[in-house]
């Protein structure tokens, strides 16, 4: 029966939807295990490769519940999420290759949904505009957990840091990858000049250099006649 209680589309999926999100690596203070906090709402909650999304104020309703901004989060697209890592709040964030599945809801630009795994992790760069290699202690976290920071070596050095693949064995995640700073554009080659070009300007210069040696002989006739008077 319609009207303006009619019940809306079943919002619930058992195959897995990709997506892609940011997200902070964190290394528990036990060193046995990596996980993962939000960028926004829930950065306080670590959340491991496979898991089940909580309410960040504390309810204990299902999420991600209508009347609620709870939820895991993703964007459809990973051009969005390397986009939200240029803002300078998300730059030490990691980019995570999703699957989401169990009850969603969509937004105009992703999903916000139950249920999550992690498929892949994405290191960019490091602080001072390098490609990183490593991820090291950042001096910051929440109670449990230290937060991690992707680094280049040379920033990484005599810092306690995890190399990828170590992070991937204690996340449980199999891919993660040195995605680093975008290819630079190669500079431009300037033309090779024409021969003809280059035979003219040195004739020019011989001129110049011709005139100018005459004209420094005359002046030393005209000195030479105005000390001898």
């Amino acid at each position: 029966m319609g009207g303006p209680f009619a019940r809306g589309p079943r919002e619930h999926s058992d195959e897995p939807l990709p997506g892609f999100k940011l997200a902070y690596p964190m290394l528990a203070a036990d060193g046995r295990a990596c996980g993962f906090s939000g960028v926004t709402l829930g950065r306080a909650h670590v959340y491991r490769a496979v898991d089940d999304a909580l309410c960040a104020h504390g309810s204990r309703h299902a999420c991600p519940s209508r009347w609620c901004d709870c939820g895991f989060y993703c964007f459809h697209d990973i051009a969005a999420a390397r986009d939200l890592a240029c803002e300078p709040d998300h730059r030490n964030a990691v980019l995570l290759e999703i699957a989401a599945s169990g009850r969603y809801r969509r937004y105009e630009r992703g999903l916000r949904y139950a249920r999550q795994r992690v498929t892949a992790v994405r290191i960019g760069r490091c602080e001072c505009g390098r490609a990183a290699e490593q991820l090291a202690d950042s001096g910051a976290g929440t109670v449990g957990w230290r937060k991690l920071l992707p680094v280049c070596a040379r920033c990484g050095a005599g810092r306690p840091a995890l190399d990828p693949a170590r992070f991937g064995e204690l996340a449980q995640v199999s891919r993660v990858l040195l995605d680093g700073p975008p290819v630079e554009a190669p500079t431009a080659t300037p033309p090779a000049e024409d021969p003809g070009t280059v035979a003219l300007l040195s004739a020019e210069i011989a001129v110049l250099h011709a005139r100018l040696d005459e004209a420094l002989t005359r002046l030393d006739a005209l000195e030479s006649r105005q000390n001898g008077r």
